[in-house]
């Protein structure tokens, strides 16, 4: 029974773990990368979709990224899409295709996006910590239900706490790792 919650709490903190590492691929850094689109929907014949189910989405070079979409009559929603996500450039439209060129960032934009990056693992760090709440819930529930002793309890809520500070550690150092990216010229 302890097994089971203890492989519960682990899924759910490695799902927030991995939460956070695909919401710091939306982040730009110094090179730019087709990820910073993954959010972006645009309306393709009556559903929302990603860019990259109507479109080539290709990293050119450093600093752009073209987009081709498969029918030449979605140019225009794509751009509308990109300027309504506000990712900090404006597309270029040309008739066949659309360029996003990215300037180099600069110092406050690097502070900018290395502040969301905190925020982004602080609440990966909160659900993490409910992940805990509810891991602990259960253990008490089985005490309650006298399934195991109070000994028991203890001794399994501390393991939770084990498993907690371990994936706390994890996202501190995924952070780390990102600010460095961020910051790095």
């Amino acid at each position: 029974m302890l097994n089971e919650v203890y492989q519960f709490c682990e899924e759910k903190m490695q799902g927030s773990c991995e939460h956070l590492l695909s919401n710091f691929r939306t982040l730009r850094t110094g090179r730019v990368t087709t990820k910073i689109l993954d959010n972006v929907r645009v309306d393709n014949y009556g559903s929302l979709t990603p860019i990259d189910q109507a479109a080539s989405v290709l990293a050119t070079d450093a600093t752009t990224i073209t987009i081709s979409p498969w029918d030449k009559s979605m140019l225009s929603v794509i751009e509308k899409a990109i300027m309504k996500a506000d990712i900090g450039v404006n597309p270029n439209n040309n008739g066949t295709e659309i360029k996003l060129f990215f300037p180099a960032m600069t110092v406050d934009q690097r502070q900018e996006t290395a502040k969301k990056a905190k925020g982004m693992a602080e609440d990966a760090k909160v659900a993490v910590r409910n992940d805990r709440k509810k891991a602990n819930d259960k253990i008490k529930v089985l005490e309650k239900d006298k399934l195991v002793t109070a000994d028991e309890s203890k001794s399994a809520q501390d393991q939770v706490q084990k498993i907690t500070d371990k994936y706390i550690a994890k996202i501190e150092e995924l952070l780390k790792s990102k600010e460095q990216d961020i910051l790095t010229v």
